[in-house]
């Protein structure tokens, strides 16, 4: 029984594996972690057990069957996962790198145990003892690994800004796996030769730790590169927010001029009517509907509001586009009316953009803006689409270039400044778009 348990020790230790490299892609699941666990803790149960039975029955060493079995756990792995094969292969080639270094040093520890040359030699698989320290270091190296593998490495995952790197990080492992491959002796012997089982056990340590060093070092500088790429990112959306504020404010400017120009038309109305002459004032008046822009002047008493509102409300009359505004907001607003203006202003234009792209019946922009007590803005717009959403890690993607919507992300960039929340969904041809900024 004790040598059936042998190869079966060997081949537990897929458990521990298949645990750690799933904890940095949690949120990456194709189905919810209790359903994963049910079907797939039995499935690496029954690989352990079977695959053990048939080395001792066959009298294979484990080595012949771990190869095949990790192909398969491999492509499982890859399966479940809603991320590129280049993440899944890394993640996975990654802890494979980790277990080979353990399996090298609980080879010395076998050797430790047994110490006898003849009996070492006869031997396919760890003994009892070995088995049991192999799983325990593996378990260890799980727990050690479960904050920064949950939290660090799985923000890494999810960062589009680093993708490229995972084209080239699978090597890493990889070297350390044909490292800990080549130093495995062909005999067993070979270990009790001299000083070799002492140089093997330190050379096993020494890749581990120099392993786990370059882990380290790499998630460091992932990290940093990834705070660099959020700084950049943050001044392109500062840049961008600035060239839009440019415009609204070129845009209040005119509908100032608007306002300053109607009542220069309602004083030389008064004039014409105070001498009664009825022609010239219907002149004047067909001449001055001519110039005056088609579209409500008014939504709000706040002025940097109410002019944004006009600017598109005007877009979407041009194109055909129903909108309506219900829009219950003081005329000071208890906070910053550039954010609130810049939000307001990447929601319309997405909005008027893709209703352009929709059958012009079901063509419809609804805004609706007012305050939650005193200290929340809500914001929600909601336009109609009949192109498909396209989705990359519930991030919604650009219609217009490869890469995210650069709007979304600009809104989504001033509610979590402002200390607020966004939400943005999309049901039965209907995109909806709602904001919370906190005063």
């Amino acid at each position: 029984m004790m040598e059936m348990i042998r190869p079966i020790l060997e081949l537990t230790v897929i458990i521990p594996g298949m645990l750690l490299a799933y904890l940095p892609v949690k949120e990456c699941l194709k189905q919810a972690p209790v359903k994963l666990a049910l079907w797939l803790t039995p499935l690496l149960l029954t690989l352990s057990l079977s695959g053990g039975i048939v080395c001792y029955m066959l009298q294979l060493p484990v080595k012949l069957l771990l190869v095949p079995v990790l192909m398969l756990l491999m492509l499982i792995y890859h399966k479940t996962l809603q991320i590129s094969i280049w993440k899944s292969s890394s993640i996975f080639l990654a802890v494979c790198a980790v277990f080979a270094c353990v399996n090298s040093l609980s080879r010395a520890v076998n050797a430790i145990m047994i110490f006898e040359p003849n009996i070492a030699e006869k031997q396919l698989w760890f003994c009892a003892g070995a088995g049991a320290f192999y799983n325990v270091v593996c378990l260890v190296f799980v727990l050690a690994a479960w904050y920064p593998a949950t939290h660090m490495v799985r923000i890494l995952i999810a960062d589009e800004n680093f993708a490229q790197t995972w084209y080239i990080f699978w090597i890493l492992p990889l070297i350390f796996i044909g490292l800990n491959l080549f130093i495995a002796p062909k005999y067993q012997s070979t270990l009790y030769t001299g000083r070799i089982l002492q140089i093997y056990i330190v050379v096993s340590l020494v890749l581990l730790i120099i392993l786990t060093f370059f882990y380290a070092m790499f998630l460091m500088m992932a990290i940093s590169l990834n705070k660099n790429a959020k700084l950049q990112l943050e001044n392109h959306f500062l840049s961008l927010q600035r060239a839009r504020y440019d415009n609204l404010c070129a845009a209040i400017e005119e509908t100032r001029q608007i306002r300053h120009d109607i009542r220069h038309h309602w004083l030389q109305l008064a004039s014409l009517a105070e001498n009664g002459d009825l022609e010239k004032i219907k002149e004047y008046l067909s001449s001055a509907d001519s110039k005056m822009p088609g579209f409500d002047l008014h939504f709000c008493d706040n002025q940097a509001v109410d002019s944004v509102l006009g600017y598109y409300s005007a877009h979407a009359k041009q194109e055909g586009v129903p909108f309506l505004a219900k829009i219950d907001l003081p005329k000071q607003l208890p906070a910053d009316e550039m954010d609130v203006c810049l939000v307001l202003s990447n929601l319309l234009e997405n909005a008027v953009e893709a209703s352009l792209k929709t059958e012009r019946s079901r063509r419809k922009i609804t805004v609706e803006m007012y305050l939650h007590h005193t200290h929340l803005l809500l914001i929600q717009v909601e336009n109609t689409f009949d192109e498909k959403i396209r989705q990359k890690n519930e991030i919604f993607q650009s219609s217009k270039r490869a890469g995210n919507g650069i709007g979304i992300q600009s809104v989504r960039h001033i509610a979590e400044k402002n200390g607020g929340a966004d939400s943005f969904t999309y049901k039965n041809g209907i995109f909806t778009a709602k904001i919370m900024l906190r005063i």
